[in-house]
């Protein structure tokens, strides 16, 4: 496991090579940011970006994704995974939204994931992007950075992933060391061929070095 300084080394060399590390979900409010989020589960940001370029033209507020049918829903956001399942849950949010909250995104992280399709990671990136709480999401990026690196322990939950990195990461630098660790893992700590060769962190990250033994 990672000692505190070993921990500051990598958050800092992190912070050089994704300085501008964003949410890449395109979004113009919270409420088209919760929708992006519910249907980029087990898909590419890539491939939600380019479904709601329509969608987001087409529907712009809860009681439009209520005005048609469940199945003119699921025929706009069939080309991603699970489609069926996250309209049934995008007309059951836009329901609890209309209902519960005036037809706003609640602030609150439990708020958040009592709606239908919302989760904890989902929570906690729509409270840290759209509404600048302090928050660390974990997706399998974030998780498999942290377990390579030895922040966390292989054998750790998502939730414990999460309460390891809120215990040794500075508040302040939660939300920017997630989208970081999430563009680490997305584009140079990869799951199949991690940039080890050429990685700042590899003289702290032991699952790199065994990884380069190998060679």
């Amino acid at each position: 496991m990672l000692n505190k300084k070993e921990i500051r080394f990598c958050l800092d060399e992190m912070e050089k090579m994704f300085p501008h590390a964003a949410c890449e979900l395109n979004h113009a409010n919270p409420f088209e940011l919760v929708i992006a989020v519910l249907l980029s589960a087990q898909c590419t940001d890539v491939l939600v970006n380019k479904v709601t370029d329509e969608l987001f033209k087409k529907y712009k507020t809860p009681e439009d994704f209520l005005a048609v049918s469940l199945e003119e829903l699921q025929q706009d956001i069939r080309s991603i995974g699970l489609y069926r399942n996250k309209a049934k849950n995008i007309q059951k949010l836009c329901q609890s939204l209309i209902d519960q909250y005036n037809g706003e995104v609640p602030r609150s992280k439990d708020d958040l994931m009592e709606l239908a399709g919302v989760g904890r990671k989902t929570a906690n990136v729509v409270a840290s992007v759209a509404f600048k709480e302090p928050a660390i999401a974990v997706d399998t990026h974030v998780e498999r950075v942290s377990k390579r690196l030895g922040i966390c322990r292989w054998k750790d939950t998502v939730l414990e992933v999460e309460q390891t990195l809120m215990k040794k990461v500075p508040k302040d630098e939660w939300s920017d060391t997630h989208h970081r660790m999430i563009f680490f893992g997305r584009y140079h700590c990869k799951a199949r061929n991690p940039n080890c060769t050429e990685c700042p962190l590899l003289v702290v990250c032991r699952e790199g070095q065994k990884r380069m033994k190998k060679r």
